[in-house]
């Protein structure tokens, strides 16, 4: 596996808040998350074995190695302390079969065994997971390749496929997601860690920045931004093959584009769009071609989130009177309103599964996060407290949530488990807002 360059590196903060109420236990649908059973192994992580001049790398892998299991929120991490084997794992080429008595006594599910070594490109990681109780290799000789630089995010890499190995999905400590923030003095999009590392900055247009949209593949954010003729744009940007810069360039001047989001093949755009009164949301593809309208109604509507297979869409819409959340077919058609609790229902979010939809709600002068199951409309809380709760948006396993938040007195991005635990704030400059979690990094 080669790691490509991302953009600019941060820094790590997470909060851990008090007296907080995550979520409501009354009214919740029930939700049953593939994959995310077994909670509560704890792994025991030896620090890899290293070729000189790797040391500094093996070091930095160590550490993100752990937190990233430990972002899962399926394992622990055994204390070194309480090793009966040695803290450095030895060279995989010397032992073949560890003693796996003095890892399971101390309390260890699985014991994690690895190795650096130095390549003229940089480092090659080699690992193995063993089951302690059974003594059995759960992955054996895995190796990755990257750069010495990169060490870090190779230990993400080593998490999710634990993870993977635990439950059958890849952890998503490997994940990234953008989002809004003021802190350099303009509504900027910045891209961050799925646990709140490496925060750097993917623009500097020095004007209002807005909805960033993963494509599917990762190679590109589409944003709205009022850079050009201080009016709304789309523009991208781009580390894959798509050129950077405004898109869909062959629209006229009168074409207002307020959002657009990426269809499941990254081929094709639904955007935002007011041309001669109320916005509607239109299909498009990146160059201004092939436009056609999926809305056509007198009333605003926007926020457009397709569904995992592509072949429908929920939208926002105040046709009622007040915005409530909608579902239409991929082609506009079989438009039907889905939320009805609730006056005021906005920004929805479909679940990886395609099982729920996540959004925001007003209750009394705050926002709430509550699931709406697209087929039944049955509806619960999710996520309440006190402040605001706002813009929902699922990681690739469908195991959390990342939100906008005020609880700390000004808007924060969160993460949070979809039970309602292992709640985190991800940013502390600033005001943050908008995010938007991006799919697995190829």
């Amino acid at each position: 596996m080669k790691l490509r360059r991302s953009w600019l590196v941060g820094f790590l903060v997470a909060v851990a808040l008090l007296g907080e109420t995550p979520a409501a236990a009354q009214g919740r649908p029930t939700i049953d998350i593939q994959g995310a059973k077994g909670e509560g192994y704890q792994a025991a992580v030896q620090r890899f074995a290293s070729d000189p001049g790797t040391e500094r790398a093996a070091a930095e892998l160590h550490v993100a190695l752990r937190a990233g299991l430990e972002f899962s929120s399926l394992f622990g991490i055994v204390d070194e302390k309480a090793f009966l084997e040695p803290v450095r794992s030895p060279g995989l080429d010397r032992v073949r079969t560890p003693r796996c008595a003095n890892w399971s006594q101390i309390g260890a599910d699985v014991l994690v065994q690895g190795q650096i070594f130095s390549t003229a490109e940089g480092i090659r990681v080699e690992f193995r997971l063993w089951d302690a109780a059974a003594c059995r290799a759960l992955i054996r000789g895995k190796r990755f390749t990257g750069r010495t630089q990169h060490a870090d995010r190779l230990g993400r890499v080593i998490a999710d496929e634990i993870v993977a190995a635990v439950t059958g999905r890849p952890g998503v400590s490997d994940t990234e997601i953008a989002f809004v923030s003021d802190r350099s003095g303009d509504k900027e999009i910045w891209v961050m860690d799925a646990n709140g590392e490496n925060q750097r900055a993917a623009t500097s247009n020095k004007s209002i920045s807005n909805f960033p949209d993963w494509s599917p593949n990762g190679d590109a954010v589409v944003y709205t931004s009022y850079r050009y003729r201080n009016r709304p744009w789309l523009f991208i940007v781009s580390r894959g093959d798509r050129s950077p810069g405004r898109i869909l360039r062959g629209l006229s001047k009168d074409h207002r584009m307020y959002r657009g989001v990426w269809d499941n093949e990254g081929a094709k755009l639904a955007v935002v769009m007011s041309i001669d009164g109320a916005s509607e949301i239109h299909l498009v593809n990146p160059d201004g071609s092939g436009l056609r309208n999926l809305t056509r109604h007198r009333a605003i509507d926007v926020s457009p989130a397709w569904s995992p297979d592509g072949k429908r869409m929920a939208f926002v819409s105040d046709r009622a009177g007040a915005p409530q959340v909608y579902v239409m077919n991929a082609d506009g058609s079989g438009v039907r309103r889905l939320t009805f609790d609730g006056t005021y229902n906005t920004a929805p979010a479909w679940s990886p599964d395609g099982r729920w939809i996540a959004y925001e709600t007003r209750v009394k002068s705050q926002f709430d996060l509550w699931l709406v199951d697209p087929d039944t409309g049955s509806a619960g809380p999710l996520v309440t407290h006190r402040r605001s709760d706002e813009h929902p948006t699922w990681s690739p396993d469908g195991s959390k949530l990342a939100f906008t938040s005020t609880r700390r007195g000004r808007a924060d991005i969160y993460v949070i488990d979809v039970d309602g635990s292992h709640l985190r704030r991800l940013t502390t400059q600033g005001e943050n807002r908008g995010p938007d979690w991006g799919p697995y990094r190829r």
